[in-house]
């Protein structure tokens, strides 16, 4: 059948794709993306305490992620909702970020439970995105527009169609032979598909987004979830689109593989950059500390200090550093020496570790 964008795409061809998909230039790019790739997964897993920095690193990956669907929220009101976690009046964007995070982290646990991404997490996935209790779409009328209101795509309109492709996915990810193509080139296709399926009534990018770096997981080509491809597709959004649509119309899959091959190495870098600058800051912060405030240093409270920007007296009361009165002087003293900024919001006063804010948000 041939593909029409106005005509729900229910003939969306199964995986794998019938082309040739490891190409020289594919081939060459593979290879430096999974350079890239091995050498932060390397130097994470080498680290003592290498959750430090999941809640920082994946908190900004859930902003970006909603950002692409526009669920635009702030850096402040994210790490304020994260320091406050029972606080009720902070804006429904903030709150589809925070579950973004929190489909994240329950799709990882998953995952190290030895229990294989399947149609079953992904319907898991979108519940907790989106905090509704239905899942795959099951009437007709979904349809992708541009920013003109033209529509640029019409996924398949039935809930028999997504489940026979969403089954078919979900063989592709779990069932490899000998003769299996890179992972990462399998990364392309399934992302590829998951978008193309749109299995659900929202939250399909997010979800699909989620699901990239579960598969690495998966793959162990990550210890941990901290590679997330939100942050390029923003800075390369057009061709993001294109790549797309050329495999699509064009069965053209060296463009879209490319782009994800690329999206990856870049990550990458940049990743395990941003780890090494975070890490350098906590170090610089404790030999410090040690010099000039000996009586109230310790390696929790610096520890604490670096796990987000944004802290407050519960954080070191809960983290047995000190008691209450002790604690509101222990951070005092962090702002006079101008490590810390204060932010003031009602009763709640929250202190911001300012070159972790700094690294978080320009690197």
């Amino acid at each position: 059948m041939t593909y029409n964008k106005n005509i729900a795409y229910n003939s969306l061809p199964l995986l794998p794709p019938n082309c040739e998909l490891e190409n020289k230039t594919i081939l060459k790019k593979t290879i430096s993306a999974n350079k890239a790739l091995a050498e932060l997964r390397g130097w994470t897993f080498a680290q003592p305490n290498p959750f430090l920095l999941l809640d920082s690193l994946s908190l900004q990956e859930a902003k970006a992620s909603s950002e692409i669907e526009n669920v635009v929220t702030t850096n402040d009101e994210l790490y304020q909702a994260l320091a406050t976690p029972l606080n009720l009046n902070i804006s429904p964007a903030t709150k589809e970020v925070l579950h973004y995070k929190e489909a994240l982290w329950f799709g990882f646990n998953k995952i190290k439970e030895e229990k294989p991404l399947t149609v079953n997490v992904f319907i898991d996935l979108f519940r907790i995105v989106k905090k509704r209790s239905d899942g795959i779409r099951c009437l007709p009328g979904t349809v992708l527009k541009n920013a003109f209101n033209e529509i640029v795509y019409t996924p398949p309109d039935n809930e028999h169609d997504i489940l026979r492709l969403l089954s078919n996915l979900e063989n592709y990810i779990n069932t490899d032979t000998q003769d299996d193509i890179d992972p990462l080139i399998k990364l392309a296709i399934i992302h590829y598909q998951f978008e193309c399926i749109h299995p659900f009534p929202d939250g399909n990018g997010r979800v699909g987004r989620i699901v990239n770096v579960l598969y690495l997981v998966q793959k162990d080509l990550l210890v941990f979830p901290i590679l997330y491809l939100s942050n390029y597709i923003i800075e390369n959004k057009f061709e993001y689109y294109k790549a797309l649509k050329a495999v699509t119309e064009n069965n053209d899959w060296e463009k879209w593989i490319l782009y994800i091959l690329d999206a990856v190495e870049q990550t990458s870098t940049k990743t395990l950059n941003t780890i090494k600058n975070i890490y350098k800051a906590q170090e610089d912060m404790r030999i410090l500390l040690k010099e000039k405030v000996p009586q109230i240093y310790s390696k929790e409270l610096v520890s604490v200090l670096f796990e987000r920007p944004y802290c407050k007296i519960d954080l070191l009361v809960k983290n047995d550093i000190a008691k209450s009165q002790t604690a509101s002087k222990y951070l005092k003293t962090l702002y006079e020496l101008g490590l810390l900024d204060l932010v003031v919001k009602g009763r709640e006063k929250y202190y911001i570790n300012k070159k972790l804010w700094e690294i978080l948000t320009n690197d």
